[in-house]
């Protein structure tokens, strides 16, 4: 990128649509965040769980100027969540739409963005999201590829729950806590008593973590094996490097403590923890990178 804004098409993003007088009360009853949270002009995140706690997708929310709440998430989610979000509307006065193709998702990146261009919800210190239609254009600024927006996500220790994943992690292990995406001051949610069983217990001993393979390793969502020193672990999201390498996020144990009750576990139930080992990683060598928020003891 040669100037300080880019723009990132984010085609494998759906747009859904909540509109009509219940829609703010209906998602807080589905939703770990306080939709109470939500603010004009800035991005919402929450997780939908099932009753195991269970993540089942990650979702960006918005408000738009006429009280319609936006959701965007992995356009593969998308059908199986409207399904699942629609069983619990009962008599809500509610209608949820699936925006389609003519409604598209797109990313600006501009180093130091302070005030955002009319349209925009701010994601974070230095990104913002628009949806892109027929009438309304992308703003200036030099093309960012979908990886190097993803590389911009697993900085920052940014999970996404995709269909490989879907289901596989309990909210806490994705660090939903850390990133302002769990309330637990609201009411009743989806998952919520287990969600908060963990949080209070201290429970959680597998944590997603940032990690660079040392060597060629090409690591998607759901992929999972074992670290040099004995840690199993399941990738979160993963992005390619030049030399074949790979920066990624995983669900790993956090120290030696919780490995070894890992290793009781699988003593326990005759079971690998977690993870089925691939035959493409089931031994990799990594060295752990920094996030850029600290894990709770």
């Amino acid at each position: 990128m040669n100037s300080s804004v880019a723009i990132c098409r984010l085609d494998d993003f759906a747009t859904l649509r909540f509109h009509g007088p219940d829609a703010g009360k209906f998602l807080q009853g589905q939703l770990s965040n306080d939709l109470g949270l939500l603010q004009r002009g800035s991005i919402l995140r929450a997780g939908l769980h099932n009753p195991q706690g269970r993540t089942l997708a990650l979702l960006w929310l918005a408000s738009t100027p006429g009280d319609d709440i936006l959701m965007w998430l992995p356009r593969e989610l998308a059908g199986g969540v409207t399904v699942q979000l629609r069983r619990y509307l009962l008599r809500a006065r509610l209608m949820i739409t699936d925006e389609g193709p003519q409604s598209r998702l797109a990313g600006l990146w501009q180093r130091g963005l302070k005030s955002l261009p009319e349209g925009f919800w701010r994601l974070d210190a230095e990104r913002a999201l628009t949806v892109v239609t027929s009438e309304v254009g992308l703003p200036s600024g030099d093309p960012m590829s979908r990886e190097q927006w993803r590389a911009l996500d697993i900085a920052a220790g940014l999970p996404q729950v995709y269909a490989a994943t879907s289901a596989q992690f309990v909210a806490q292990m994705l660090n939903l806590d850390c990133i302002d995406a769990i309330s637990f001051s609201k009411g009743c949610y989806t998952g919520q008593e287990v969600i908060a069983r963990a949080h209070y217990r201290g429970r959680v001993k597998r944590r997603m973590q940032r990690f660079e393979s040392l060597g060629a390793a090409r690591l998607a969502p759901g992929d999972a094996g074992q670290l040099e020193d004995g840690r199993s672990f399941r990738v979160v999201e993963a992005v390619a490097r030049a030399d074949g390498s790979s920066e990624f996020l995983a669900v790993a144990p956090v120290n030696d403590a919780a490995r070894q009750t890992e290793r009781e576990h699988e003593r326990e139930d005759g079971r690998e923890t977690g993870a089925v080992l691939s035959a493409r990683t089931a031994v990799l060598r990594a060295r752990a990178l920094p996030l850029p928020y600290a894990l709770p003891e």
